[in-house]
């Protein structure tokens, strides 16, 4: 069998409540290539030795500077070509806060903003999939 050449990463998928209806999340406009200046879900490469969770939490704060203590898995995703760089999987998760805490771009991302869930910009890689598989297990999570 070939040696595998395989990145991971970590995504995170942040959900404020604005109302009793009402869902944001936090995206973050990227910097550079690939999909430079498009909209994505915060987080990057898993750095050597580091666990998955502490990765999701510090892309996160890096990207937008917020910080959150509380991240719960939701699963890989990994379906070949999601990443031109590479052969790339991610693990997902989320967390959520209780106010539109603020944020701002940092690191290699251009811009942070909170995000009208109905009302999605165009994604980056295959973060429209994890966001709607996220979105129902917040849902169970909270009914």
């Amino acid at each position: 069998m070939a040696k595998q050449k395989i990145a991971i990463t970590t995504d995170c998928v942040v959900f404020y409540k604005a109302s009793s209806e009402k869902l944001k999340i936090l995206l973050v406009e990227r910097k550079n290539e690939p999909f430079k200046n498009d909209w994505a879900l915060p987080g990057g490469f898993l750095e050597d030795e580091e666990p998955l969770e502490e990765g999701a939490k510090r892309e996160l704060k890096e990207e937008t500077g917020l910080q959150i203590f509380e991240v719960y898995q939701l699963r890989a995703f990994g379906n070949p070509g999601r990443d031109p760089r590479g052969r790339t999987i991610s693990i997902a998760f989320w967390g959520e806060v209780f106010s539109e805490e603020k944020v701002e771009g940092s690191d290699d991302a251009k811009d942070a903003k909170w995000f009208d869930l109905e009302n999605l910009p165009e994604l980056a890689f295959d973060h429209k999939q994890i966001i709607e598989f996220a979105k129902k297990v917040y849902k169970s999570e909270k009914s």
